[in-house]
C-alpha cells in the first residue's frame, strides 16, 4: 500500500503506511542496511536539487505497527519554509508516496483499533477546541470516558445474549443457563448505565453554546410578537407604539432537542445628534449588531402590510453585507410578519432573494407559519451540529438516536422476560441493543458513517 504523506504543520511532514521504510530508503533518509525495529529519532539529509540543494532533516521513525495509525510511520522535521516543504513532499511522492486525504491518519488509527469512533471524533475536538471547557470535554472523551461504559454495556449484552441463546439451543434439556430474575436484574443495570451515559451527553450538549437566533428589523416590524410566538412565552412587551424594545431581550429554550437562544433587538433607527435619545439609540444599535455578528441565524423581520418598504430593504441589504460575523456560519432569512393581515406575499418579497437565503410569511397572532419557522430552525441546528468543527458535540448528535434506541430495546427485553413472552423475543431485543451500541462505538459501521465523521477533519490529521 502506498504511504500517504502530507504537511501536518509548518515544518513537519507526516508519513504512514506499509512502504514508509522503503520510501525513506529511496530518498536516502534511511540507510539500506538498517534493521533496527525500535522507534527512534535521528538526523539525516535529503537532496532536493537546485536551487535548494541538501537539507538537514530530523526524522522520527516508528518502523513497526506500534504507532498512532497502527502502521509504520514517520515524521520529518525541517525548516518551516513553504517552498522547502513543498519540495520535500514532491520528492517523497516521486519516491512512491501520495498525499493523504482529510482525516486519513485518524481513520487508519480507527480501522487499526487504536481508537474507537468517539475517540476519533475527540481528536477533532482537541484540535479545534476554542475554549477550555470544550477542550476539557474533548480530552475526557479521548481518554475514553464515553467509550468505556458503552463497551462494558455492549460486552455484557453479548454475554447475556450468549446465555439466552444457549438456553434456546438446549430448550429440550433440563439445563438453565440464566433464570428470568437474574436476566431482568442484569438488563435493568445495563439500562441504568446507558441512561446515565445518555444523560452525560445531554448535559454536555446543554453546556455547549446554544444555537443563536437574532431578530432584526425596523421599529414595529413585529419582532417582539415573533419572539413570544417562537419561544411560546410572554417575554417581550408588545404594544402598538413603535420602538418599545430598546435593550436586547434574550430567551433560551429547547427545540427539537437543541438548546436555542432567541434575541430580540432594538428596531433599526437613528436620530440627529441633538436628539436627547440619540446616544441611547446608538448604543442599542451597537448592541444589536454585536448580537447579529455572533448569531447562527438572523431573522430580518419586514412588515408584510407595507406597500413600499424601501427603508427596510435598504437596511437589510447594507447591514447584512457589512457584518463581520464571529461564527463560521451566519444565515439570513427574510420573515414577512403580520401575515394574517394580507392574503398573499407582497410584490416586493421577490426583492429579498438577493440578500437572504430563505423567505417565509407568518403571523405571530394566529400562529400561521410559526411551526414551519421552528422546523426550519431545528433543521439548521442539525446541519450545523453535524458539521461543526471545533467541538465534540457531533458525537452527541450522532449517538443520541442510537442510545435511545438501545435503552428502549433493553426495556422491551425486560418487559418480554417479565411477561414470559419467550426468550426468542428477548434475544432479538438484546441483539438490537448491542448492535445500536456498536453503532456508537464503531464496532458496527458503514462507509457512509465514516465519510460523515472523517470528512470534518482537515488534511494531515
Amino acid at each position: 500500500m502506498a504511504s500517504p504523506l502530507v504537511p501536518a504543520a509548518r515544518g513537519i511532514v507526516r508519513m504512514s503506511g506499509d512502504r514508509v521504510v522503503e520510501i525513506l530508503r529511496r530518498v536516502e533518509l534511511l540507510s539500506d542496511d538498517t534493521t533496527d525495529k525500535r522507534a527512534r529519532r535521528y538526523r539525516a539529509c535529503v537532496q532536493l536539487g537546485e536551487p535548494i540543494g541538501a537539507l538537514d532533516v530530523d526524522v522520527m521513525l516508528w518502523p513497526t505497527t506500534r504507532s498512532y495509525t497502527g502502521q509504520p510511520s514517520a515524521e520529518l522535521h525541517l525548516i518551516g519554509s513553504l517552498p522547502i516543504l513543498d519540495a520535500v513532499v514532491d520528492r517523497l511522492i516521486a519516491a512512491g508516496g501520495r498525499a493523504a486525504r482529510a482525516g486519513e491518519f485518524t481513520m487508519r488509527s480507527f480501522l487499526a483499533g487504536r481508537l474507537d469512533l468517539p475517540q476519533a471524533e475527540a481528536v477533532l475536538g482537541v484540535i479545534d477546541a476554542e475554549d477550555p471547557s470544550t477542550l476539557d470535554h474533548a480530552l475526557e472523551q479521548l481518554a475514553g470516558n464515553l467509550s468505556r461504559p458503552l463497551q462494558t454495556a455492549r460486552g455484557e449484552l453479548l454475554n447475556l445474549l450468549a446465555d439466552v441463546e444457549a438456553g434456546l439451543d438446549f430448550v429440550d434439556e433440563d439445563i438453565e443457563f440464566i433464570d428470568d430474575g437474574d436476566l431482568v436484574d442484569r438488563l435493568g443495570s445495563l439500562g441504568s448505565l446507558l441512561r446515565q451515559t445518555s444523560g452525560q451527553l445531554r448535559e454536555r450538549s446543554a453546556s455547549s453554546s446554544a444555537f443563536e437566533v437574532v431578530l432584526r428589523g425596523l421599529p414595529n416590524a413585529g419582532k417582539s410578537c415573533l419572539l413570544n410566538a417562537l419561544t411560546q412565552t410572554e417575554s417581550a412587551i408588545v404594544t402598538e407604539q413603535a420602538g418599545t424594545t430598546r435593550d436586547s431581550i434574550s430567551v433560551s429554550f429547547e427545540l427539537g432537542g437543541y438548546p436555542i437562544r432567541v434575541t430580540d433587538t432594538a428596531g433599526i433607527e437613528s436620530r440627529p445628534s441633538n436628539d436627547p435619545d440619540a446616544e441611547v439609540l446608538a448604543k442599542a444599535q451597537e448592541q444589536a449588531m454585536e448580537a447579529v455578528s455572533r448569531a447562527d441565524l438572523c431573522l430580518w423581520c419586514l412588515d408584510a402590510t407595507e406597500e413600499e418598504p424601501d427603508d427596510a430593504l435598504e437596511h437589510l441589504r447594507s447591514l447584512s453585507t457589512q457584518m463581520q460575523p464571529h461564527k463560521k456560519v451566519v444565515e439570513h432569512w427574510g420573515v414577512l410578519t403580520k401575515g394574517d393581515l394580507v392574503s398573499e406575499p407582497p410584490r416586493w418579497a421577490d426583492d429579498l432573494s438577493d440578500s437572504v437565503s430563505k423567505v417565509m410569511m407568518l403571523s405571530a397572532l394566529d400562529g400561521s407559519g410559526i411551526g414551519d419557522l421552528r422546523s426550519g430552525i431545528v433543521e439548521m441546528a442539525e446541519r450545523i451540529d453535524a458539521t461543526e468543527v471545533g467541538s465534540v458535540m457531533g458525537t452527541a448528535a450522532r449517538c443520541r438516536g442510537s442510545l435511545v434506541g438501545a435503552i428502549e430495546a433493553i426495556e422491551r427485553a425486560v418487559e418480554a422476560t417479565q411477561l414470559q413472552a419467550g426468550h426468542e423475543i428477548v434475544a432479538t431485543e438484546i441483539r438490537d441493543a448491542a448492535g445500536l451500541i456498536g453503532d456508537v462505538t464503531g464496532e458496527v459501521y458503514t462507509d457512509d458513517l465514516l465519510d460523515r465523521v472523517f470528512s470534518r477533519f482537515c488534511i494531515g490529521k
